[in-house]
């Protein structure tokens, strides 16, 4: 079994988001390896590009993406996206009060999580989370 190691960031961000879980009643979400290879090339692809979107450069999905990742078997997922952003809480605050990215936060059918942050070559940050239920972490 191969290690996974967490950077602090990502640490910060999860504890954000399942306490953001635990405030709503929901259970906590699992950090999954293939879901932060995911996020983390959507957020580098994102920070090449210089653009904000859903649809990667090569014209891919969030499914496409989780697939080519190994997050096979999934049957539902949901991405948030930010852009602009220097931390952890500055973007989750900006998320929470979003309807839509809090939704995805609060997502009571979602398991699994992964983020990626990646910056542009001007210093653009870029975010990315992928949620997920019945993939293969």
């Amino acid at each position: 079994m191969s290690t996974f190691t967490v950077p602090g960031w990502q640490v910060e961000m999860l504890n954000d988001v399942n306490g953001q879980r635990a405030g709503a009643g929901l259970g906590a979400l699992t950090l999954c390896p293939r879901l932060d290879l995911a996020a983390a090339g959507h957020s580098d692809d994102q920070a090449a590009t210089n653009r904000l979107s859903h649809v990667g450069s090569n014209g891919s999905g969030l499914g496409q993406r989780a697939n080519a990742a190994g997050y096979l078997g999934w049957t539902t997922l949901g991405e948030n996206i930010g852009e602009g952003f220097t931390t952890v809480d500055s973007v989750m605050a900006a998320w929470m009060d979003s309807p839509d990215h809090r939704a995805n936060i609060l997502g009571a059918a979602f398991t699994n999580v992964g983020f990626g942050e990646s910056t542009s070559s001007s210093g653009l940050w870029f975010w990315t989370q992928d949620f997920g239920v019945d993939g293969a972490c």
